[in-house]
């Protein structure tokens, strides 16, 4: 029966998140069966290298059922590969990534498939509210906006990676074999068209937020090198600008010298400021430069997006590489 049926896919990723993951499982269990019972789903979760017990606690779901499946990698992998790569890994006609934290509300999913079954390839859910710091949500929305402006791709703002994705744009990221990938960037740049769900984010259900400012500066360094020239514009504009002032005021220097040669002394303050000043502007656009060289080399180096240590429930279970 269930091979007439279409097929869900719900992939969790996870990082220490021992009290939400059976909690997140039986929530999504129940929503899927109680609103779209028509459907068959399975659920894959893929664990981060947690320090915690939510390993035991998703081998214990495994075992109930067979449903759930799971991907535990040999390490952490960081807050894009690891998401993408369950992405990479579903089944389903549609796959939808939801956090273990309850951010990603589960009566949505039930709104995503009905848009989902009205022809929409991507279904994506936009945060016009949130519960969670608000000096955060307003730090994240100054971010997005900026992106926007600078990036030559339309960014979607206050998107964070929830919605839905047809199993066409699934295999799209199979295809792409990007070792940095940034997938709010990718459903920007390459997916079909979209329709846009808007939600309030609620409060994390339990634990602690795995997000830090240098995560936060990492995806915000990702995003401006996958899909800005902005940084070496600015650079090469500021250069020129430098220059330029540089050329008048040395030739002010030169002049008022030679007017007035034996009462002008122009002293170590300018030069002072001038060298301690164009120092700190050429180690703040070599870092730049940095991020950009470091973006290109983890490219060219093609390494896998992560390297599994277990899998369960799948037919196959030797570990991949992808």
């Amino acid at each position: 029966m269930n091979a007439n049926k279409k097929k869900i896919s719900i992939m969790i990723p996870c990082y220490n998140e021992e009290e939400n993951a059976r909690p997140i499982y039986e929530a999504v269990r129940a929503e899927l069966q109680k609103s779209l019972p028509q459907y068959d789903y399975e659920i894959l979760f893929i664990d981060n290298k947690s320090q915690d017990k939510t390993r035991d606690i998703i081998r214990g779901i495994c075992a109930e059922d067979k449903k759930v499946r799971a991907i535990f990698n040999t390490k952490n992998f960081g807050q894009f590969n690891s998401p993408y790569y369950g992405l990479i890994h579903t089944s389903g006609d549609c796959t939808i990534p939801l956090c273990a934290d309850f951010q990603d509300p589960v009566e949505m999913i039930p709104r995503l498939v009905k848009e989902w079954e009205n022809g929409y390839k991507i279904v994506i859910a936009k945060k016009t509210s949130s519960k969670e710091n608000g000096l955060m949500y307003f730090l994240r929305g100054c971010y997005y906006k900026t992106i926007r402006k600078m990036s030559n791709v339309e960014m979607i703002e206050q998107f964070t990676g929830f919605g839905l994705y047809d199993k066409s744009f699934i295999q799209t990221l199979r295809d792409l074999h990007d070792p940095t990938p940034f997938i709010r960037g990718i459903v920007a740049e390459l997916g079909p068209e979209r329709k846009e769900i808007e939600y309030e984010q609620p409060r994390r259900r339990a634990g602690k937020t795995h997000n830090n400012w240098y995560s936060l500066f990492d995806a915000a360094m990702l995003s401006f090198t996958s899909y800005t020239k902005v940084g070496m514009r600015i650079a090469e504009f500021f250069g020129f600008g430098i220059a330029f002032l540089s050329f008048l005021i040395g030739l002010f220097y030169l002049i008022a010298k030679l007017v007035a040669w034996d009462s002008f002394v122009p002293g170590y303050a300018p030069t002072m400021i001038a060298v301690f000043f164009m120092g700190g502007v050429q180690l703040a656009f070599l870092g730049f430069l940095g991020e950009y060289i470091m973006a290109m080399n983890t490219r060219i180096m093609n390494r896998p997006l992560v390297v599994e240590e277990e899998r369960l429930n799948f037919d196959d279970q030797n570990p991949q590489e992808q």
